[in-house]
């Protein structure tokens, strides 16, 4: 006796090529997203949508606002439809060995805007002398959306602060920084000598994209029952800086943006903060599903070597008690 069952099951009667355009569909959400990162015209996964769901008798994924959402058979089908789809990866990827020259065409790595100047010249440095011809592309994170876009393959990796992610985000530190103060030198702050006090009560210009909300510096500061006088809010700390160079407020920055920001500004000082607060760490976050495939494993290996060196550098700042530019 033949039924539906036997057609859904029988792999005789699909062609394999439709679980990638359901899967892409699935990462998402949208079908015109969903083509250009499989490089089809819309019309083709709009076909192919149209096949699978004639092969499984259902919608699979029905349209709401500007994408679609899957169905209730979609969302079950989905697990075991990634899984394969990634164990045959693994399986094509087995036949040969990885060589980032010939195989390895673009980088793409998002980060925050603050970090761009000073990690991304780094990274493309660093590959060229493997891949001269590598595009490397840096992007601004969302880390809302942060698994999504590395599921999708939209990034490859990310570097940030570390923060609480989603299941299906691999990462590893590196990097550790601390924060420090900048001002112009004529600050009357270093000529009665910087304490705990006199930085509270000093006027403070802080840097963020959000309109409000504490920044983490403050987040820090408030635990431990502080609060500082903020005058000035900016969207860049190269505006942060300038008004440092005209005026007689503080930036609390960290110790690696410092050191590349200074050497653009010589009549800017670089001091310790007065006040003991934990730091922050950087991690390098990627797809966990991709974390066995042979390009994962180079491209993060030479990732964290890249940390390593501008870990090194801070360090050895740290150790001569000078502020070394980098």
């Amino acid at each position: 006796m033949h039924n539906f069952n036997d057609k859904v099951i029988s792999l005789a009667r699909i062609d394999l090529n439709l679980f990638r355009v359901f899967a892409m569909i699935y990462k998402e959400r949208n079908l015109t997203r969903a083509s250009e990162q499989l490089f089809l015209s819309q019309p083709a996964v709009s076909h192919a949508l149209s096949r699978l769901r004639e092969h499984f008798d259902d919608p699979l994924f029905i349209r709401d606002g500007h994408g679609v959402v899957p169905s209730t058979l979609a969302k079950r089908l989905w697990p075991q439809i990634s899984e394969a789809l990634n164990l045959i990866h693994l399986a094509l990827q087995s036949t040969h060995n990885f060589e980032p020259e010939r195989d390895l065409k673009q980088l793409t790595i998002a980060m925050n805007d603050e970090f761009e100047p000073i990690i991304f010249p780094r990274i493309v440095q660093w590959f060229s002398k493997f891949i001269p011809d590598l595009q490397v592309i840096s992007v601004r994170i969302d880390r809302k959306n942060l698994r999504h876009e590395l599921s999708s393959g939209r990034i490859d990796f990310a570097i940030d602060v570390t923060h609480t992610i989603e299941k299906g985000i691999a990462q590893e530190r590196c990097m550790k920084d601390k924060f420090v103060i900048m001002c112009q030198s004529q600050h009357p702050i270093l000529k009665q000598g910087l304490s705990k006090d006199n930085y509270l009560t000093s006027q403070h210009i802080t840097v963020s994209t959000r309109p409000t909300g504490r920044v983490f510096e403050d987040f820090i500061l408030s635990k431990q029952g502080l609060k500082r006088l903020i005058r000035l809010r900016c969207q860049q700390y190269e505006t942060a800086i300038k008004m440092l160079a005209q005026s007689q407020y503080l930036l609390t920055i960290s110790n690696c943006q410092a050191l590349h920001l200074k050497k653009h500004h010589a009549d800017i000082e670089i001091r310790p903060l007065p006040i003991n607060i934990e730091g922050y760490e950087m991690n390098l976050y990627w797809d966990d599903e991709k974390s066995n495939e042979q390009e994962t494993i180079w491209c993060k290996t030479q990732l964290l070597e890249i940390m390593k060196e501008l870990q090194a550098l801070l360090n050895q700042n740290n150790e001569s008690g000078e502020f070394i530019t980098i």
